[in-house]
């Protein structure tokens, strides 16, 4: 058994076993410097973190107003559409009705003797046949009706009468058992009709596309 150490009183316990450097001014500028550094990157990172956030957020606010505006736009051209396609209808009617009377004025007895030769063809064999037409056109009209009853070899009786009531190039074909009717004004009514109509239901499948939109 080795004998046990004696304690000596002469030991300093107080001094270091080594005595610590002192930085110099170049270390701690250097340890300023580099916390500086890391401050201003980790401040750099954050605030990078914090612009992207505020960007997508601006993107997301950018891209609902414009889904907005596009829907605003869509249902304005439709609209806009809707009011062109109206107008262009009401144009082309105008256009058709203008054509039609400058027609009719430089050849007012082409319809007419178009139904009395059509209705002839088929009436040959019937008795009794009467014819109005506008009295300012009874001489011309005569002359050429009863020529188209020869050549269809209409047999029965004619009867033409001049009508002051009845429109220019109109006139109303009379038999025993039916009648026919070329009246201008009432198929311009029907025309407008049937236009109002249909742009009617085209504004009615427009509204319901917008709103299921």
């Amino acid at each position: 058994m080795s004998a046990p150490a004696k304690f000596l009183f002469d030991m300093d316990f107080a001094a270091p076993a080594h005595a610590e450097r002192q930085a110099s001014r170049a270390e701690i500028a250097q340890l300023i410097a580099d916390a500086e550094a890391r401050a201003f990157r980790d401040g750099f990172q954050a605030a990078q973190r914090e612009a992207s956030v505020e960007s997508d957020r601006r993107s997301a606010l950018a891209m609902e107003e414009i889904a907005i505006a596009m829907r605003s736009l869509a249902s304005n051209f439709k609209a806009v559409e809707g009011r062109v396609e109206t107008e262009a209808v009401d144009v082309a009617v105008a256009v058709a009705r203008k054509l039609c009377s400058e027609l009719i004025a430089a050849e007012p007895l082409t319809e007419m003797m178009a139904l009395v030769a059509d209705c002839l063809r088929h009436l040959t064999s019937t008795p009794h046949i009467a014819i109005r037409v506008n009295d300012t056109l009874y001489d011309r009209a005569r002359e050429r009706i009863e020529d188209l009853a020869r050549r269809s070899g209409f047999e029965g009786r004619l009867v033409i009468l001049a009508e002051p009531d009845i429109g220019i190039s109109d006139c109303k074909i009379e038999w025993a058992d039916g009648g026919c009717t070329l009246d201008r004004a009432a198929t311009n009514d029907r025309i407008a009709e049937l236009v109002e109509r249909y742009m009617a239901a085209r504004n009615q499948a427009g509204y319901s596309a917008g709103r299921g939109s």
